[in-house]
Protein backbone atom coordinates (compact mmCIF):
# COMPACT_ATOMS: atom_id res chain seq x y z
CA UNK A 1 0.00 0.00 0.00
CA UNK A 2 1.56 3.40 -1.27
CA UNK A 3 1.82 6.03 1.21
CA UNK A 4 -1.09 8.23 -0.26
CA UNK A 5 -3.43 5.18 0.01
CA UNK A 6 -3.32 4.59 3.19
CA UNK A 7 -3.59 8.18 4.02
CA UNK A 8 -6.76 8.34 2.01
CA UNK A 9 -8.01 5.59 4.21
CA UNK A 10 -7.13 7.31 7.52
CA UNK A 11 -8.86 10.08 6.34
CA UNK A 12 -11.98 8.63 5.42
CA UNK A 13 -11.68 6.25 8.14
CA UNK A 14 -11.94 10.24 10.43
CA UNK A 15 -14.17 11.77 8.24
CA UNK A 16 -16.95 9.04 8.74
CA UNK A 17 -16.31 9.16 12.31
CA UNK A 18 -17.04 12.65 12.24
CA UNK A 19 -20.15 11.89 10.05
CA UNK A 20 -21.22 9.49 12.33
CA UNK A 21 -20.90 12.05 15.37
CA UNK A 22 -22.75 15.37 13.68
CA UNK A 23 -25.21 12.58 12.13
CA UNK A 24 -25.98 11.83 16.48
CA UNK A 25 -26.36 15.22 17.82
CA UNK A 26 -28.67 16.12 14.49
CA UNK A 27 -30.39 13.39 15.68
CA UNK A 28 -31.07 13.99 19.12
CA UNK A 29 -31.89 17.98 18.15
CA UNK A 30 -34.87 16.12 16.13
CA UNK A 31 -35.94 14.19 18.55
CA UNK A 32 -36.05 16.79 20.76
CA UNK A 33 -38.02 18.73 18.30
CA UNK A 34 -40.38 16.00 17.56
CA UNK A 35 -41.72 15.66 21.20
CA UNK A 36 -41.47 19.30 21.64
CA UNK A 37 -42.97 20.91 18.65
CA UNK A 38 -45.79 23.10 18.92
CA UNK A 39 -47.51 22.13 16.07
CA UNK A 40 -48.46 18.43 14.07
CA UNK A 41 -47.00 20.02 10.65
CA UNK A 42 -43.62 20.93 12.88
CA UNK A 43 -43.75 17.04 13.84
CA UNK A 44 -44.12 15.75 10.02
CA UNK A 45 -41.14 17.90 9.04
CA UNK A 46 -38.76 16.63 12.07
CA UNK A 47 -40.37 13.18 11.31
CA UNK A 48 -38.77 13.47 7.57
CA UNK A 49 -35.74 14.99 9.07
CA UNK A 50 -35.36 12.00 10.51
CA UNK A 51 -35.66 10.10 8.28
CA UNK A 52 -33.20 11.74 6.34
CA UNK A 53 -30.35 11.34 9.10
CA UNK A 54 -31.67 7.66 8.97
CA UNK A 55 -30.26 7.66 5.20
CA UNK A 56 -27.19 9.45 6.39
CA UNK A 57 -26.41 6.80 9.13
CA UNK A 58 -26.97 4.05 6.54
CA UNK A 59 -24.57 5.60 3.96
CA UNK A 60 -21.64 6.61 6.93
CA UNK A 61 -22.16 2.83 7.80
CA UNK A 62 -22.11 1.26 3.97
CA UNK A 63 -18.64 3.64 3.13
CA UNK A 64 -17.01 2.49 6.10
CA UNK A 65 -18.10 -0.90 5.87
CA UNK A 66 -17.28 -1.19 1.96
CA UNK A 67 -20.45 -2.94 1.37
CA UNK A 68 -22.13 -0.36 -1.21
CA UNK A 69 -25.43 -2.61 -0.99
CA UNK A 70 -26.03 -0.14 2.33
CA UNK A 71 -26.54 2.57 0.09
CA UNK A 72 -28.99 1.02 -2.41
CA UNK A 73 -31.29 0.86 1.22
CA UNK A 74 -30.83 4.28 1.82
CA UNK A 75 -32.05 5.75 -1.51
CA UNK A 76 -35.19 3.13 -0.78
CA UNK A 77 -35.72 4.48 2.29
CA UNK A 78 -35.57 7.87 1.01
CA UNK A 79 -38.88 6.85 -1.50
CA UNK A 80 -40.48 5.39 1.70
CA UNK A 81 -39.53 8.23 3.73
CA UNK A 82 -40.72 10.89 0.54
CA UNK A 83 -43.77 8.91 0.20
CA UNK A 84 -44.55 8.68 4.41
CA UNK A 85 -44.45 12.72 4.65
CA UNK A 86 -46.84 12.97 1.34
CA UNK A 87 -49.31 10.97 3.36
CA UNK A 88 -48.99 12.70 6.30
CA UNK A 89 -48.98 16.10 4.69
CA UNK A 90 -52.52 14.64 3.01
CA UNK A 91 -53.58 13.80 6.04
CA UNK A 92 -53.08 16.84 8.05
CA UNK A 93 -54.66 18.40 4.54
CA UNK A 94 -57.88 16.60 5.10
CA UNK A 95 -58.55 17.13 8.44
CA UNK A 96 -58.20 20.37 8.25
CA UNK A 97 -60.88 20.82 5.20
CA UNK A 98 -63.04 18.57 7.48
CA UNK A 99 -62.83 21.48 10.00
CA UNK A 100 -61.02 18.88 12.96
CA UNK A 101 -61.31 21.41 16.04
CA UNK A 102 -57.86 20.14 17.11
CA UNK A 103 -56.17 21.19 13.41
CA UNK A 104 -58.34 24.13 13.09
CA UNK A 105 -56.89 25.01 17.16
CA UNK A 106 -53.44 24.62 16.42
CA UNK A 107 -54.07 26.94 13.02
CA UNK A 108 -55.30 29.43 15.38
CA UNK A 109 -52.15 28.80 17.96
CA UNK A 110 -49.72 29.11 15.19
CA UNK A 111 -51.60 32.14 13.72
CA UNK A 112 -51.38 34.34 17.33
CA UNK A 113 -47.26 33.11 17.47
CA UNK A 114 -46.66 34.56 13.90
CA UNK A 115 -48.59 38.12 14.63
CA UNK A 116 -46.80 37.96 18.56
CA UNK A 117 -43.57 37.29 16.46
CA UNK A 118 -43.99 40.31 13.74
Amino acid sequence: MTPFELFASQFLGIAVKISLGILTVAFMVIVYRTVKGPGLPDRVVALDMLVAVGIGFIAAIGVSTGIYLYIDIAITLGLVGFLATVAFARFILNRGMAGDETIMEEVEESIKRREAGQ
